[in-house]
């Protein structure tokens, strides 16, 4: 009997494939990174063969490494940076252009035209979300306007839309020969083009980025007992395994974290920071900058919805000080920089590389350093990195709370900065409440095999899935009411300067 359940976990940096047993605990993993391409000031891409090449190396590493086969997998789940866009041919396989990322800004006049002339209030009341460069739907416009061909492409019904996780679904089904076009709601609900209520494209929406209906992915569960389909035996895991579980990354981590109660929160630290909060069956539209979407839909069940504030830069931010200005060789030493000092020095980095996210969303925001003076090192920098990632937080954590009226009691954290002790104690600083890390901190793979493993009775309820959560690490706040204010106040004042930077017009 196959004992184990697989995931792929699509990042915007690398790819993993990871073998989780029936207790949630990790058998196996291999992990690979992809090219970051900058073409432009404010355009980021990858290549989606690429992607596809390393999802491929990636699980047959770490099927090897554990000595397993497609035989000992019960069932495949995928999850994926949202919002990336592939457009393909589906007779040839071959994409008609890179994959535009989430991170890309090439787009700010799409999302500021549509505001302009009130179409914006329409997406946010069918989409749940503001017009902005974040999403995919102005993504499929830009290649439809920019790249030969496509448009007439896309009218015959050749030219092909997926998320990252539609082109991965695509391919491991065969690809041109006989992929299913398909995705799930967690992903489609970040396109500005399916409507929260109906969990179905919509044509008026689709009329306002002039997308071909057939380009569209078909939309079903994300955990689907009836498959999406089923692995070729000549692709990767060497066999058929059926694919019944796919989630937008952030949706993944919340089910991973097993925040399956309304008014539970998580946090994922990864590239940029994503705050989720479990709403139920409830749409929940967002009076202060936050982004109404699907949390997920297990089976014919109704879907559960979710609060989200998502932060562009978090992670990348640190990399930045790595990879930009050379005051770091690696991430670690981010943090014994940064204990160099015991505080901020009064300098404040708001890293506004791409705009500002949630819940602001200024596209014309730049970022800035402010504060300085010659009393300030590298390692004041380095603590005014770790803050940024934590005040960005705070302030979302604000926001659902003046949406939700639910206050927040612990916040439950997962992801690559986790290990980042000293940033972990500053978030408990400025929130006032505890955080919580559980002993698997790769929740995004597990919340995609609980996905994939619930549809086909591996698990068989999300109660299970709660008994297999642990704590492993709690972090409670030391700061002073006043402390935290005064340095939340700091925080607002420093976010001001980065405003109005950039003409979007």
């Amino acid at each position: 009997m196959a004992d184990f359940v697989g995931a792929v976990d699509q990042g915007t940096t690398s790819t993993r494939f990871m073998i989780f047993d029936h207790g949630g605990n990790e058998i196996s993993r291999h992990q690979l990174e992809h090219q970051q391409i900058l073409p432009e000031a404010g355009w980021v891409e990858h290549n989606p063969v690429e992607i596809w090449e390393r999802t491929r190396a990636v699980i047959e590493t770490a099927l090897g490494k554990a000595g397993l086969g497609a035989a000992d997998l019960v069932a495949l789940g995928i999850t994926n940076q949202r919002e990336t866009a592939v457009v393909w041919n589906r007779r040839t396989g071959r994409p008609y252009y890179n994959a535009i990322v989430w991170q890309d800004t090439r787009t700010d006049r799409i999302a500021s035209a549509l505001d302009r002339d009130g179409r914006g209030e329409v997406i946010r009341r069918k989409a749940g979300l503001p017009p902005a460069t974040y999403f995919s739907g102005g993504k499929i416009q830009w290649i439809l306007e920019n790249v030969e061909g496509v448009r007439e492409a896309a009218e015959a019904g050749e030219a092909v839309f997926g998320n990252t996780d539609t082109w991965l679904l695509w391919n491991l089904t065969g690809g041109p020969d006989g992929g299913v076009h398909v995705t799930d709601p967690t992903n489609a609900s970040r396109t500005m083009l399916m409507n929260l209520e109906t969990l179905d494209w919509d044509d008026e929406l689709l009329s306002f980025f002039g997308v071909p209906r057939a380009m569209l992915p078909e939309i079903r569960p994300s955990s689907n007992p009836d498959l999406y389909g089923v692995t070729r035996a000549t692709g990767p895991l060497g066999g058929e395994v059926p694919l019944s579980g796919d989630l937008g990354d952030q949706q993944a981590a919340t089910v991973g974290q097993v925040c399956f109660g309304v008014g539970e929160a998580k946090n994922t630290y990864g590239t940029g920071n994503f705050l989720l909060l479990n709403t139920g069956n409830e749409l929940v539209r967002s009076r202060h900058g936050l982004l109404t979407t699907v949390c997920y839909q297990f089976g014919q069940e109704k879907p559960v919805y979710a609060l989200e504030g998502s932060i562009a830069v978090t992670g990348s931010a640190v990399q930045w000080l790595r990879d930009q200005l050379g005051i770091i060789s690696g991430a670690a030493q981010s943090e014994a920089l940064a204990r160099q000092v015991t505080d901020n020095g009064g300098v404040y980095f708001v890293p506004a590389f791409s705009g500002l996210f949630a819940p602001y969303w200024r596209s014309d925001a730049r970022g800035a350093i402010v504060g300085l003076s010659r009393y300030n090192t590298n390692a004041h920098i380095a603590r005014a990195t770790l803050e940024a990632i934590c005040y960005q937080s705070r302030d979302v954590v604000e926001a659902m709370e003046n949406d939700s009226g639910v206050r927040l009691d612990v916040l439950r954290v997962d992801g690559g900065v986790t290990a980042n002790e000293l940033c972990m104690q500053i978030q408990a600083d400025v929130l006032g409440v505890p955080v919580s890390k559980p002993v698997v901190a790769e929740t995004t793979a597990l919340g995609a095999a609980y996905a994939a493993g619930l549809a086909l009775g591996f698990w068989t309820s999300t109660d299970e899935l709660k008994n297999n959560w642990n704590e492993d690490r709690r972090w409670l706040p030391s700061w002073t009411d006043e402390q935290r204010e005064e340095g939340y106040a700091g925080w607002k004042k420093a976010v001001q300067r980065t405003l109005d930077w950039v003409d979007v017009g």
